[in-house]
């Protein structure tokens, strides 16, 4: 499903160290002994510094917005994909695949939770990483990031109240209001021109995110929303009265978003992502969220 997204790290300035001198007619001591009275001289914290590698180097030569860091711009609210934990944390597929990625790249993950229409704008302006939100693979958004190869298929669906006359996907051309997530994959096929597939903007009402939308369909003010599988399933179990027709309405891959500034980035982020796909690592973490729930 979802959804729109360079980047420098600060790498560690190597300190030129100088011989004390004495008057310009006293003899230069030996190389050695050079090194040695720098060293002693240099302050703890600057000696510090000259010893540790650069940050780029611990991590391979990428670049990241923070030393040491790996920033995932995500909207948390969009089980099991990403949510918010019980102690108010982060979890979730992506949180996972992410955590493993940054390990793989010695870096720590740090999530960055915001509104979804502003992911892959975060990641072009340089304040993400990565894009990491269930977020598809389309043409549009390929403008605007890079994408790793997939890790995941996502399932459009349509949820609608039980003894709703919506039966199938076709129905929602008879003159039905439909929900949908901002910026999400749901609100472009939907709010689409008719002859590009869609229903019109006029048949959509767009929301910050999921939970707003069935929110909005259990008060009237849709008729249907149309969502990911995965958090259409957890949004059904948490309200009676709903339920999630027996139809697809689109199939689509979920991707990592990175910025087109950062192909070394994208590289070792991709070439992660593929040895933990290789490994059985996604499918564990995947089969650790979705399938205890079917």
């Amino acid at each position: 499903m979802k959804k729109y997204f360079a980047l420098l790290l600060a790498g560690v300035m190597a300190l030129s160290l100088a011989a004390c001198g004495g008057s310009s007619s006293a003899p230069a001591a030996p190389a050695e002994t050079q090194k040695e009275e720098a060293a002693a001289e240099t302050p703890a914290e600057e000696k510090a510094e000259a010893e540790a590698p650069a940050a780029a180097e611990t991590a391979g030569e990428i670049k990241t917005i923070e030393a040491g860091k790996l920033h995932m711009a995500t909207n948390a609210a969009f089980p099991p994909y990403e949510m918010i934990s019980d102690n108010g944390g982060f979890e979730g597929i992506d949180v996972e695949i992410a955590t493993a990625i940054a390990q793989k790249l010695g870096l720590e993950l740090v999530v960055d939770d915001m509104e979804f229409n502003s992911v892959i704008i975060s990641v072009q302006g340089g304040k993400s990483d990565i894009a990491m939100a269930g977020l598809t693979v389309t043409d549009e958004r390929k403008q605007n990031v890079d994408f790793t190869e997939s890790y995941a298929t996502g399932v459009q669906v349509i949820i609608v109240p039980e003894g709703s006359d919506i039966q199938t996907v076709d129905d929602l051309a008879n003159d039905k209001m439909i929900g949908v997530q901002d910026g999400t994959t749901g609100y472009i096929y939907c709010s689409a021109k008719v002859a590009d597939g869609g229903y019109g903007e006029d048949h959509v009402s767009s929301y910050p995110n999921g939970a707003m939308a069935i929110e909005a369909l259990k008060g009237g003010k849709v008729d249907a929303v149309v969502i990911d599988n995965e958090p259409a399933k957890a949004f059904v179990a948490a309200n009676d009265g709903l339920k999630i027709l027996d139809t697809e309405y689109i199939i689509e891959n979920y991707a990592i978003g990175i910025s087109k500034d950062n192909p070394g980035l994208r590289d070792a982020v991709n070439n992660a992502l593929k040895e933990l796909i290789a490994d059985g690592t996604v499918k564990t973490i995947v089969d650790k969220y979705i399938n205890a729930e079917n």
